[in-house]
């Protein structure tokens, strides 16, 4: 299955939860992605799955090979924002609802 197959199916998983927004609603930063309450949790870019999880939890994922911090184009790499590799075991759908639940706690 194709990452963008996989994200369609993530798409599919959360959309019409209560207060989950699906990709395409916005423009700009933002636009390819899943929103909580109007905040972003998950997105697509650039052929990757792009998660906001607690800095330790990325520092964990980087660590362990499974992807890099996300940078924006900006030159400078977030720390809240996981980038997974496309041959990483992670499943998304379980890192997904990990982005959603720390969103949430904010």
């Amino acid at each position: 299955m194709s990452p963008e197959e996989k994200f369609e199916d993530l798409v599919d998983e959360f959309t019409g939860r209560p207060g989950i927004t699906p990709p395409g609603t916005t423009g700009g930063f933002g636009r390819s992605a899943l929103r909580a309450h109007g905040r972003i949790f998950a997105m697509f870019v650039r052929g990757q799955l792009v998660l906001k999880l607690p800095g330790v939890r990325v520092d964990e994922l980087v660590e362990g090979g499974h992807g890099v911090r996300f940078d924006a184009n900006k030159g400078t790499p977030m720390k809240e924002w996981l980038a997974l590799d496309a041959g990483s075991p992670q499943p998304w759908s379980a890192l997904a609802e990990e982005a959603l639940e720390f969103v949430g706690r904010k």
